[in-house]
């Protein structure tokens, strides 16, 4: 299994990101931002589709006939050579509240369109971290199996002399098979990690991201979880899409009342008439060309429940955008002071990580020296090194916490992705 998996990882295209080109490639090729100006897309020709009526249409035809006796209608239309016709809606108060309301969603999925680029560049940033930190604990879970198997055979050597009981053997083919285990779990979260960032970036599963520092300054913070909120609530665009559809909404519900007023269109119509249809035998007189252009209007008198019920469909829809922004504004209040405090913290746990790593670092230190003077054995001097691998394994772990709760703040504050690029 291990030399398939190793087959299998070295058939695949090795491609070096760094954070911000991997932010850019997600923004440019990720599945959901895709999606989502398509959907930006839909919005923008419904705005074309609801102004279509106000557009005046012009229809060319003809009703072309043979008449024997009186000339009868085709279609509603007179019998003629060729026919124009053109219609346009010239006062139409429910659909112009359908424009507008149209526009509005326009820009409500606009602002879906940035919201799911923000969590995009988000997911994409932590993905990153991910397979960073990765990358660091199985490199440093290689070098713990090779130094426990100088323990191994350092410990055989002193079996064999007789200097140490057999069972030192075993316990040390034990802590070698455990820097194995460890190792292996390490290789497959990364390459884990790495199949998850190139699926958020749209690579081709061929295609195999490996994470690269780049030197960065760190974004800065708001000074204060009170400033972290207002910066929230000011920037949100999921409050901002909400406001947008409650603007809809609230243009839906008028144009539904609006059904009871009359509505204008313009009428523009030309004919052009032929001798053989009889006209000149049951009309006084004939003429070849025919135009009329003038307005037709509709009153509604009795619309019946269904724009009342329309209309009252609307305000419950309304008051439901309503109930879910107040529960989206206190969501986001809370959760952006949330990650204030888990800013704080997992920067204690960074630092108490790096004071338990300096320790062991210190600790192999003393053993080196005390080796040297004859005080220290190899074994020890190897069994330290294993502790300062787990120390390790823990400090990239809690640097890597940090980063994503720094992440998250500026993600809740709406400054991530200038922070990025």
């Amino acid at each position: 299994m291990l030399l398939f998996l190793g087959l299998c990882a070295s058939a695949a295209e090795v491609r070096t990101l760094t954070l911000r080109e991997a932010v850019d490639l997600a923004l440019n090729q990720n599945p959901d931002i895709l999606l989502a100006r398509l959907d930006q897309q839909k919005a923008e020709e419904a705005v074309r589709l609801a102004r279509d009526p106000f557009i005046p249409k012009v229809v060319v035809g003809s009703g072309l006939a043979y008449s024997n006796g009186f000339p009868m209608s085709i279609e509603g239309a007179t019998p003629s050579i060729m026919q124009a016709r053109a219609i346009a809606d010239v006062f139409n108060r429910p659909q112009s509240y359908r424009v507008a309301a149209a526009k509005e969603n326009r820009r409500g999925a606009a602002l879906d369109t940035a919201a799911r680029q923000d969590e995009i560049v988000y997911r994409t940033a932590e993905l990153f971290l991910d397979a960073q930190k990765a990358s660091r604990m199985a490199e440093v879970a290689r070098s713990e199996v090779k130094s426990q198997g100088g323990v191994l055979e350092s410990v055989r050597a002193r079996v064999a002399e007789g200097r140490e009981l057999p069972i030192e053997s075993r316990k040390a083919e034990l802590n070698l098979a455990r820097a194995r285990y460890r190792s292996q779990t390490l290789d497959y979260n990364l390459r884990a990690a790495q199949n998850a960032l190139g699926a958020v970036l749209g690579l081709d599963p061929a295609e195999q991201p490996r994470p690269v520092d780049a030197e960065s300054p760190a974004p800065p913070l708001p000074a204060s979880a009170d400033v972290a909120v207002k910066s929230a609530l000011a920037n949100s665009k999921e409050l901002r899409a909400l406001q947008s559809r409650l603007l809809a909404k609230g243009l839906d519900i008028r144009a539904q009342r609006a059904g009871r007023l009359p509505t204008f269109d313009l009428v523009a119509q030309y004919g052009l008439l032929a001798e053989f249809n009889n006209y000149s035998e049951f009309f006084r007189k004939f003429q070849r060309h025919n135009v009329q252009l003038g307005i037709s209007f509709q009153v509604p008198l009795f619309s019946g429940p269904a724009v009342a019920a329309a209309s009252a469909q609307a305000e419950a829809e309304a008051a439901q955008l309503r109930i879910q922004f107040q529960s989206a504004r206190r969501r986001i209040e809370s959760e952006t002071r949330q990650a204030c405090d888990d800013i704080r913290q997992t920067e204690t746990a960074r630092d108490v990580a790096r004071l338990d790593l300096d320790v062991a670092r210190e600790q192999v230190s003393v053993l080196l020296a005390q080796m040297q003077e004859g005080r220290a054995s190899f074994r020890q001097v190897e069994e330290a090194r294993a502790a300062e691998t787990g120390k390790w394994i823990a400090f990239y772990d809690a640097g890597a916490n940090l980063e994503k709760a720094r992440l998250n703040l500026l993600r809740q504050t709406g400054e991530l992705l200038a922070a990025l690029r």
